[in-house]
């Protein structure tokens, strides 16, 4: 009976050790849903790519490890006695070689991409095309994301659509506490904060809805706060415009308080008109100099006209 339940009590520890194993599983199968391991755009493209050539280059350090602890642990067990024991044994040149100059390698390589990626990577670099890149204008409130249209003249809360195949440069800044936007399949993230204005370049290389949202906690609604971004033709794209201007909504002063106020959406909303020059005064609400710097100098006007530097 004692030797029955000594059996029993390993088998049950490997059934705890499969079923945790089979939930930890289970988490990865959604992983693909709104990840840049799945880009739909050269950003997050390379952004995967830059992901895959750090663990393949980590693995030449990890591989080895897993494989040669259990080979040495069996080669010098107790009972082995074809074993060498060489208890005065301290240096092997060969081995400090490798010990330290394949590690030293592998830092080296990761410098160099990290920098380079880092750079190509840029949010405020330009992406090569030659469209015309779409400005929008993204204000962040609690708990909701204000995209404005300026060329188009309208603006959306908590919906972005933009046409595919077309670079999009975004204006970013927060009328309330620091956030930060991710759309994982199309960009990286970026920071929005009061008083100051960040940008983000990205494109869509196919139709489609992906997820954006908030990753910077910021109150009740976090993790309520998300958005779609709806990649359409330029003829569909055109269409909607339309569609919005003709919805009679106009976004002003006083709108706009109301919807600054701290709140969750149940869908989202549309603007066919929207006050003229909305973004910077909410950035000179915290900033008066930033906000007049901003529209003297035409910031947005360089990256429009720079949309065909590299991005390569």
């Amino acid at each position: 009976m004692h030797r029955l339940a000594a059996i029993e009590r390993p088998a049950r520890r490997w059934r705890w050790m499969i079923l945790l194993g089979a939930l930890l599983l289970a988490g990865c199968s959604g992983m693909g849903h709104g990840s840049f391991l799945h880009p739909h755009g050269p950003i997050a493209a390379d952004d995967r790519h830059t992901l895959l050539i750090t663990v393949l280059l980590m693995l030449i350090v990890v591989v080895p490890v897993f494989i040669l602890t259990p080979l040495f642990a069996w080669r010098y067990r107790r009972g082995n006695t074809r074993a060498v024991y060489r208890p005065r044994w301290e240096f092997s040149l060969p081995l400090e070689i490798l010990v330290w100059g394949v590690p030293v390698l592998i830092v080296i390589a990761l410098g160099v991409i990290v920098w380079q990626q880092s750079h190509r990577l840029d949010p405020y670099r330009p992406i090569a095309s030659a469209s015309a890149p779409l400005d929008v204008q993204v204000i962040g409130m609690d708990w909701k994301w204000l995209f404005i249209y300026p060329q188009e003249h309208i603006a959306t809360v908590n919906e972005l659509v933009i046409p595919a195949n077309r670079p999009v440069h975004m204006s970013l800044t927060s009328d309330t506490v620091m956030q930060s936007l991710l759309v994982p399949e199309l960009a990286g993230q970026i920071y929005a904060m009061a008083g100051m204005r960040t940008q983000l370049n990205m494109l869509a290389s196919h139709t489609g809805t992906y997820l954006g949202e908030n990753t910077q906690y910021n109150g009740d609604g976090f993790q309520k706060q998300k958005f779609q971004v709806h990649a359409v033709s330029a003829a569909q794209f055109a269409h909607w415009v339309e569609q919005v201007r003709s919805n009679g909504q106009t976004l002003d002063a006083a709108r706009y308080a109301l919807l600054a106020k701290p709140s969750v959406l149940p869908a989202p909303e549309q603007f066919g008109n929207v006050t003229p020059g909305l973004f910077y005064q909410v950035i000179g609400h915290f900033c008066p100099m930033c906000a007049e710097q901003l529209q003297k100098t035409r910031a947005d006007a360089p990256a429009t006209q720079d949309a065909k530097a590299s991005h390569d």
